[in-house]
């Protein structure tokens, strides 16, 4: 990751069948719900997280990659 640039893309593994899967994160909005493509399980967020990437994910989502509040997101 270049200095003020977040990476796009993370790695969503499903809590439940343990599928992975590369995405492409937004970057004007979070995204609260992801339906596993294996289980069709419909994942949300931990406690505390704003988004399934930051509960799921390889990589936290934009936003708080550059360290700034969630509440630019859109949950």
């Amino acid at each position: 990751m270049i200095a003020g640039t977040p990476t796009l893309e993370s790695v969503l593994t499903c809590p439940h069948c343990g599928h992975v899967r590369r995405e492409t994160m937004p970057t004007d909005a979070c995204q609260f719900f992801y339906e596993c493509e294996r289980c069709k399980t419909l994942l949300l967020p931990k406690a505390g997280d704003c988004c399934v990437f930051c509960s799921y994910g390889s990589v936290k989502c934009p936003p708080m990659q550059m360290q700034q509040s969630c509440s630019s997101c859109s949950t």
